[in-house]
């Protein structure tokens, strides 16, 4: 189990969000300011893949704006990255995504977030670390079942809430609600005024 758990950290060759490619990216030297989201993804060129990679970048301003980094995982080369990056939407790529994606070849990341499907690729695995390096969140998908952007983003403010105001987040949870205070008391309260928004 890696949730509340330091980040396994990697050094890979990578294509960053401005199309140079650098040998040394590190994970922990690549931290936002409070957070990253690092995601894996099966494959380049293939099907489900560009729409989740476009939908990460459609929404990167909002991470961004959230003090939190983006970064793309798969088993393919550099090459492959670039490439996919180069290619246009309407041609089957994902255009020029404005966050890193990192090199996988050994395949050793995948294994070390404990993603990798039959040795060959990585399942849609993401993950929520904080500015420390701990694991916050993590979901793992099957290949054929894309993943919502939209609910990293609101884990990214559940986690940001909590890490700010020291309550935690009932069910539901979207930014500008209310928290609930880690108590008998609290939980009682919360649910009194809330139970039939639940």
């Amino acid at each position: 189990m890696l949730v509340t758990n330091q980040a396994p950290d990697f050094t890979a060759t990578t294509v960053l969000g401005d199309g140079s490619i650098v040998e040394d990216f590190k994970l922990s030297e690549n931290f936002g300011e409070k957070g990253t989201v690092l995601f894996f993804y099966p494959l380049d060129f293939t099907f489900v893949c560009p729409s989740e990679l476009i939908a990460f970048d459609h929404r990167l301003k909002d991470f961004k704006d959230r003090g939190v980094n983006v970064i793309g995982v798969s088993v393919d080369s550099q090459f492959s990255h670039f490439a996919w990056r180069e290619t246009p939407i309407n041609n089957g790529g994902i255009g020029r995504v404005g966050y890193p994606l990192v090199a996988d070849l050994t395949k050793q990341i995948s294994k070390d977030y404990d993603v990798l499907l039959d040795g060959a690729v990585a399942l849609r695995g993401s993950f929520l670390i904080d500015n420390k390096g701990v694991i916050r969140h993590a979901v793992i998908n099957d290949l054929p079942l894309g993943r919502n952007i939209d609910e990293m983003l609101r884990m990214v403010d559940t986690m940001q809430f909590t890490d700010e105001h020291g309550e935690v987040c009932p069910a539901g949870w979207i930014k500008g609600d209310e928290g609930m205070k880690a108590t008998t008391e609290g939980v009682a309260e919360y649910l009194g005024k809330h139970k039939g928004d639940l």
